[in-house]
């Protein structure tokens, strides 16, 4: 059978004596002796890398990202402790790959092991691309019907403008956020404030949950992977887009009320 990029790491990863993979925050980690050497990551944060993240030893980073930056980069959050970033969808050779791979495992592992590893294993490459909804779930058929319907509704509000939020679809009153949209545990949400003392309310039913950073300000996130009313996801945005916004803004949009 065919496989594709994330089945090829695999191979390579787990090949190493007494390694392991977990997963955290949907993306695989692979470990030795329960720390982590390398982090599976697709488009984090909209950064476009198909990639893996190594703890590799010092001096690798800059040597690595400063000699070939079509293959290699900084990652993000892991990068100032050293990690390598490595793009693993720009024709770097398998078998480099798994060089890298096993120099970052060595970098972690016991010394106990280090005696039981051989030569970087060879892998058949990859023939599958990976699934759209891991690439970029919001070009699949329903998530970017939703995301329209959003973007149309939110647009037409005074003064807003779409940009993004940790790589997420987000718009914003002026400078601030009203509404946000991304996909958790491959689902797409929508997410709005609709207040603290609001927000149990909502919780009564089944499709709102308090999100995990942001519910302390007062935000919801509803899921709208299947389906959407518009009607309500409009109250809901329009709420949150008062809360935001400017007097000015507010005049345009309800001058009989301001």
């Amino acid at each position: 059978m065919g496989k594709n990029i994330r089945d090829a790491l695999r191979e390579i990863c787990l090949s190493l004596p007494e390694s392991d993979e977990v997963s955290s925050r949907g993306n695989p980690n692979f470990r030795v002796s329960k720390k982590v050497f390398a982090i599976f990551v697709v488009n984090h944060h909209g950064d476009g890398h198909v990639g893996i993240w190594l703890n590799s030893p010092p001096g690798d980073q800059e040597y690595y990202t400063q000699s070939e930056p079509e293959h290699f980069y900084i990652p993000p959050y892991v990068g100032p402790a050293g990690w390598l970033g490595v793009d693993l969808d720009k024709e770097l050779s398998w078998l480099t790959v798994a060089k890298l791979v096993q120099r970052a495992y060595a970098h972690r592992a016991p010394k106990k092991l280090l005696s039981q590893l051989g030569a970087p294993i060879e892998i058949k490459p990859p023939t599958q691309t990976l699934p759209l909804q891991e690439l970029d779930p919001f070009a699949m058929p329903t998530p970017a019907r939703h995301l329209q319907d959003v973007a149309d509704y939110c647009l037409s509000l005074p003064e807003t403008v779409q940009g993004d939020q940790f790589g997420q679809p987000s718009f914003r009153a002026g400078k601030k956020t009203f509404c946000t949209l991304y996909f958790r545990s491959d689902r797409m949400k929508l997410s709005t404030w609709v207040g603290v003392d609001h927000q149990a309310t909502y919780t009564f039913d089944s499709r709102f949950k308090i999100p995990k950073y942001t519910g302390v300000n007062g935000w919801i996130e509803l899921d709208i992977h299947e389906e959407m009313d518009l009607d309500e996801i409009e109250a809901l945005i329009r709420q949150s887009y008062r809360h935001f916004a400017l007097k000015r803004m507010l005049k345009i949009l309800d001058p009989e009320h301001i």
